[in-house]
């Protein structure tokens, strides 16, 4: 608006300078002409400015890990988040969202882009069912339209703060084909990977710990082969050549050289802080980075205030390693997660205070929501460092069970949607991606499927249901589960067709792996599929049968024809997390100096303090 006004400020005084220059008869013929110019002007300013104004700021938070029941307004009455209890106040709460995926990397990919992960090549045939390295090939693919590109196409300012976790390159260290910035983010402050344990200087290792202790255990066996041939040479117990013994000692370095260097370096090669395309922290001080983060997203807000943008606020927060600030530690009733929680909390009321102090609570679309369930598994020592997923079977990692997928979801924009409501119907963390798009007059992609819906009439009440009659819960590349919203009906189904064994038996979770597996030996298939109501099972406690549902073979049948029909929309596309794509690739990872020599602090003083 200001740049419009000064625009036609500037014409208007010409004009009326060359008024005043006319004289005589010609006068009023200038007068008339001037002011039609004029009107004219001020018309199309006025255009400008409507249009402007009717396209509202975009505030999208997104929680790592964090389980449904963690939070206050969802039913926790020991953990205190009284700010993200006050959004769901002043908005609209789902209490039925779901997300795409029970992993990081799949879940964030579908809301990006507001499709199944198969779709874009997101989802995994294998155990690794998330991007490991920075410096490997796969990510979101640079042909995948995501919700920022959208908007930034509709003259919004956008930026993602936080957590990325899409990849970064694809054939050299600074192609960038995956990074924020060539998938419609103008500004980028974050990690492009996420929180581990090995960002933590004496945390137990995480990534892939099995794998790299089968390593490691390889390793020394082959140390103690040529030890013993080595001894057996020198005092003549074997006849052996030496040129085999070298050859041998040589392999057996290689082999060592190959996997330590990957897994043996996890803190420098994924533990960076970017800012844009440049590392500002490498490896990063996680002990600073909610500050950085905080800092950077209220930096943001109040340079783009007079807007339009799009603010994607990627939480680092709950993932383990949970670090937290003094000022919290000990505070909670839940140990260090109950801490990590509860400062989240003060974070997510600090980015809304920078909101209302910029005047922008009325023209800001605000969300807020998780990535999928809480971690069951997570502990140190026998205490519990994950989530709870309150009344829900399951957590992170199983792609059925609603405590992997049901997630908080919640809306506010004061004077467009209404406040304090709860809407119990089935939503995913797609639907954001149509419903911003709808939102800032943008235009979908119209050469591939959305699975998303645009929530705006549910969520102002215009209409009572939601779209989805049919939602598909992948775990990985297999379907575990598919849920069916039956029209003109109170009843919601749900059909299990795989599901985890929990690890030790009876428990709920898997225990001793660490995290469910999605296939083989670590999972059940049914058939016929477990069913449930969850209308009113929703804990999923109690499976029908033909026996206690006399409607139990039409709904199978009805749901299988559902799967058929989606099936035939999937097309074959490249698996980002194939083997070779998820592995480490010296010559793709991100360095601030001269390989293999990485290490830089460009983010000041260790001792700043969080805002």
């Amino acid at each position: 608006m200001a740049g419009c006004t000064l625009g036609c400020a500037l014409i208007q005084t010409d004009i009326l300078r060359h008024l005043v220059e006319r004289s005589g008869q010609r006068r009023s013929t200038a007068c008339a002409a001037a002011l039609n110019w004029l009107a004219i002007l001020l018309i199309s300013c006025l255009r400008t400015y409507a249009s402007s104004a009717s396209k509202p700021n975009i505030l999208l938070m997104m929680v790592d890990d964090l389980g449904l029941g963690d939070v206050g307004c969802y039913g926790n009455d020991t953990l205190r988040t009284p700010n993200i209890d006050q959004l769901a106040k002043e908005g609209v709460k789902l209490t039925q969202h779901i997300a795409a995926a029970p992993l990081c990397t799949p879940s964030r990919a579908a809301f990006l882009t507001g499709r199944y992960p198969i779709r874009s090549g997101m989802g995994s045939s294998t155990k690794q069912r998330i991007l490991y390295w920075i410096g490997g090939s796969g990510g979101l693919p640079s042909n995948e339209t995501t919700f920022a590109r959208i908007l930034q196409q509709q003259g919004y300012t956008t930026a993602l703060i936080g957590k990325w976790h899409q990849g970064v390159n694809c054939e050299s260290h600074s192609d960038h084909c995956h990074h924020p910035l060539n998938h419609g983010f103008d500004y980028f402050y974050g990690m492009p990977f996420t929180l581990v344990n090995e960002c933590q200087v004496g945390e137990n290792p995480f990534l892939n710990v099995r794998v790299s202790t089968k390593y490691w255990l390889y390793s020394q066996i082959i140390a103690l082969t040529v030890l013993t041939l080595l001894i057996g040479k020198l005092t003549g117990l074997f006849l052996v050549k030496w040129k085999a013994i070298i050859c041998f000692a040589l392999c057996g370095f290689l082999f060592f050289i190959s996997w330590f260097s990957s897994y043996g370096f996890v803190r420098y090669w994924n533990c960076i802080l970017m800012r844009n395309h440049d590392i500002s922290e490498q490896p990063m001080k996680p002990e600073r980075a909610a500050s950085n983060v905080l800092k950077e997203a209220v930096s943001f807000i109040e340079r783009n205030k007079h807007g339009p943008f799009l603010l994607f606020v990627s939480f680092l927060h709950v993932h383990t390693p949970l670090v937290t600030t003094e000022k919290f530690l000990g505070k909670s009733r839940h140990g260090l997660y109950g801490d990590n929680v509860e400062e989240m909390d003060w974070m997510v009321g600090k980015i809304l205070d920078a909101i209302d102090k910029a005047g922008l609570k009325n023209n800001t679309f605000t969300y807020f929501t998780s990535d999928h369930g809480g971690y069951l598994e997570a502990h140190k020592q026998n205490v519990p460092l994950g989530g709870w997923n309150g009344i829900y079977k399951g957590g992170k990692g199983m792609g059925g069970w609603e405590g992997g997928i049901r997630v908080p979801g919640i809306f506010r924009w004061p004077g467009v949607l209404p406040a304090d409501t709860v809407i119990d119907e089935p939503t995913s963390l797609m639907d954001i991606y149509p419903t911003v798009a709808h939102l800032a007059a943008g235009i979908m992609p119209q050469d591939r499927v959305i699975d998303g819906r645009n929530l705006m009439p549910l969520l102002q009440g215009k209409v009572q249901h939601s779209e989805h009659e049919f939602m598909f819960h992948y775990c990985g590349l297999y379907l575990h589960a598919v849920r069916w919203h039956q029209k003109d009906s109170a009843a919601l189904w749900k059909a299990h067709y795989t599901t985890p064994v929990f690890q030790p038996e009876g428990a709920g979770g898997c225990y001793i792996s660490g995290i469910c597996s999605c296939f083989g030996e670590d999972v059940t298939h049914h058939d016929p599929p477990l069913l449930f109501d969850l209308s009113s099972d929703p804990a999923e406690i109690k499976p029908l049968s033909p026996a206690t549902e006399p409607l139990f073979d039409t709904v199978i049948s009805r749901i299988e024809r559902a799967v058929q029909e989606h099936h035939r929309t999937l097309t074959p596309v490249p698996q980002q997390l194939s083997g070779y794509n998820n592995m480490w690739k010296p010559w793709l990872q991100p360095c601030c100096g001269t390989f293999p020599f990485c290490w830089c602090d460009k983010e000041g003083d260790s001792d700043q303090k969080i805002l």
